[in-house]
């Protein structure tokens, strides 16, 4: 049964984020709010977690899992990023967008696309998020919180803990965080390609 945590969205209580990275630093697997809807998470080495997420979404392997880093600084550790491409993220975050960059050796090969090599990285603009983050110490292993068969990712906290209370270890309720994903946009080649429009404004990268 998942713990369920109902946090404050401006000012989140240290104890239970504290208790929430506790789950996390175990092996768990969440269910948390962004500023594009809710996303599953856990850390990067956790692979049974990451297991249970392809189970839940039904997804293959070539999908793109994202890490969703406090800061440039975690950023960087993950991703090789060009000048010209970290003109373009700094001036887009943070905010509803995630970008698909080649990934560095720090990020296990099971979590790349099996062709490109890449891994999708976005820093949040959400308060919740940002202080999980900053007491987790590390990127968080994300992906959309959209079940299969459905067209918009869950919004709700309570709903969430009823549908995936005995797959997920912990979800986070800090009310409503909307229902459009980021806009993802490819800048592993030459030329950005958008392959997906969503809350970030596209314009800047067409």
């Amino acid at each position: 049964m998942a713990k369920y945590f109902d946090v404050h969205p401006d000012n989140p209580q240290p104890r239970l984020i504290g208790q929430v990275v506790d789950s996390l630093r175990s092996d768990g697997l969440i269910a948390y709010p962004t500023d594009s809807g809710y996303a599953l998470g856990c850390r990067l080495g956790n692979k049974e977690a990451i297991d249970r997420i392809r189970e839940i979404r039904s997804l293959g392997s070539d999908h793109h899992f994202t890490l969703v880093c406090r800061d440039f600084a975690q950023f960087g550790q993950f991703v090789h990023v060009s000048n010209a491409v970290f003109r373009l993220v700094k001036a887009a975050t943070p905010g509803g967008y995630t970008f698909i960059l080649p990934a560095t050796k720090e990020v296990p090969r099971r979590l790349l696309h099996p062709r490109k090599k890449t891994v999708g990285v976005r820093i949040p603009d959400h308060v919740v998020t940002q202080a999980l983050l900053a007491e987790l110490g590390e990127p968080l292993l994300s992906t959309t919180l959209l079940l299969p068969d459905e067209t918009e990712p869950s919004t709700q906290g309570w709903e969430i803990k009823e549908r995936l209370d005995h797959v997920v270890d912990a979800v986070i309720d800090s009310g409503e965080c909307g229902a459009t994903p980021t806009t993802v946009v490819d800048l592993s080649q030459d030329e950005p390609e958008i392959l997906r429009r969503g809350t970030g404004d596209p314009s800047p990268f067409e």
